[in-house]
């Protein structure tokens, strides 16, 4: 094992996002515009190149390495990379494979992303009315993605669902959603709505819901326990007394969650964001290329994650929305 990654603030790097495409088959309001221009396909890295980025970062120390999108699923040949990466598993050098998905390919690929050794995936689902869901997807349909999130259960996948909070949107089914997590076993996770993409400054805070008055709400009616537990991300966890399922809730904008950050993200072009709510981005592509070696290659990661900031700037506050990021969540995968 190399030395592992550590940036000025003494944060242990151990965690890789990897989006794999900026494609996707919806196009959800809060994540990308309806008519989207996507990168040429030969400015993404390969499946071979991603190979051997992330073979890199599990060399220095990353343990948990998240697969994303766009939708990771609808890219052509997705799955030779997840057999490649499973062998990191094998070797025991990485110890979570996952991926953050829309549910949409489930169907057709849950019992293959478990044999190569995921044995957990999120799951973005805002909501369980079909109307709303098809609006706020714009292509999506939700039948196609409960049965996605079925076939993953039959295939012996953990299913954490990931809701983002939509004031005026999903606000009168927190219990619904709740109680339906709970029967059918799945953790579920709040994630405050983020200012990426340009979608308008006044309709971000249309959408705004505090995951504070949110988590309020939900104690008018359960008893939260709060838990010490960490699963490598921001999320912070609390147990339902009544039902015994966990709920976490991800505030980047009512608490920042910077202080504890292990984590970087890669996107499909090979730039690495050290901060998803900073522009500062390396380019691991072109030392990627340079050479068959990785020597300048791991260099160029070494001086990235030597820039990793503090914190980001996400704020509300104000009736404002500051530390805008001008491009799309798709863009550097969540």
């Amino acid at each position: 094992m190399e030395a592992p990654l550590i940036d000025p603030f003494a944060r242990a790097i151990s965690y890789l996002r990897v989006s794999v495409t900026d494609r996707c088959d919806f196009r959800c309001l809060y994540c990308m515009s309806e008519n989207m221009t996507f990168l040429p396909k030969a400015e993404l890295l390969t499946l071979e190149e991603l190979d051997r980025l992330c073979t890199a970062f599990v060399g220095m120390g990353v343990e948990k390495l998240r697969i994303t999108g766009g939708e990771p699923l609808v890219r052509r040949g997705i799955m030779t990379f997840f057999r490649a990466m499973s062998r990191h598993l094998e070797s025991g050098a990485l110890r979570e494979l996952t991926l953050t998905t829309n549910g949409s390919q489930l169907r057709k690929y849950a019992q293959e992303l478990a044999d190569c050794g995921v044995k957990r995936i999120n799951v973005s689902l805002d909501t369980l009315d079909a109307a709303k869901f098809a609006e706020v997807t714009r292509w999506g349909r939700l039948a196609q993605v409960l049965d996605g999130i079925a076939a993953a259960k039959e295939a012996g996948l953990k299913v954490k669902i990931n809701v983002v909070a939509l004031k005026g949107f999903n606000e009168d089914e927190l219990f619904g959603l709740a109680e339906w997590c709970a029967r059918d076993g799945h953790d579920l996770t709040f994630i405050e709505v983020m200012p990426m993409g340009d979608m308008g400054e006044e309709h971000r805070l249309d959408q705004y819901w505090s995951l504070k008055d949110l988590r309020a709400r939900l104690a008018e009616r359960f008893t939260l326990i709060d838990l010490a537990d960490r699963t490598g991300g921001p999320a912070r966890y609390v147990r339902l007394a009544e039902t015994g399922q966990r709920i976490g809730f991800i505030t980047p904008l009512t608490h920042n969650f910077c202080e504890s950050c292990n984590r970087v993200r890669l996107t499909c072009t090979g730039e690495l964001y050290m901060c998803l709510g900073q522009e500062d981005v390396a380019d691991l592509r072109a030392p990627l290329r340079a050479s068959t070696e990785d020597a300048l290659l791991k260099q160029s990661i070494r001086n990235a994650i030597a820039r990793k900031p503090k914190g980001h700037d996400f704020d509300y506050s104000r009736q404002n929305v500051a530390g805008q990021m001008t491009r799309h969540m798709s863009h550097t995968g969540g």
